[in-house]
């Protein structure tokens, strides 16, 4: 897990694909490598989980936002956009 992006209202982490397992048996199922990005809404104390397609339009953000570094304004206006996909009350782990 990787920090991407934190102020006092966001918190941005990208979810490394699998991890490899270690155990003396061979796998005989392949798995498939997944990766997303969590975004937790402090105010709210909810979190959104983005896999699939959601989390490669997100990729797509930020492959944006190195391309043109962004105002903290612009960043928490696209990450308010997600907030309303936030059900997941926020634990501690």
């Amino acid at each position: 897990m990787n920090l991407l992006y934190e102020s006092e209202t966001f918190a941005v982490m990208h979810m490394l694909a699998n991890a490899p397992v270690e155990t003396s048996a061979p796998s005989r199922q392949p798995q498939l490598e997944r990766h997303g990005f969590e975004i937790v809404d402090k105010r709210s104390g909810k979190e959104v989980y983005l896999d699939g397609s959601w989390a490669e339009m997100f990729q797509q953000q930020i492959q944006a936002w190195q391309q043109h570094t962004p105002t903290q304004e612009e960043v928490e206006n696209t990450l308010e956009g997600y907030t309303g996909l936030a059900q997941q009350p926020v634990l501690v782990h």
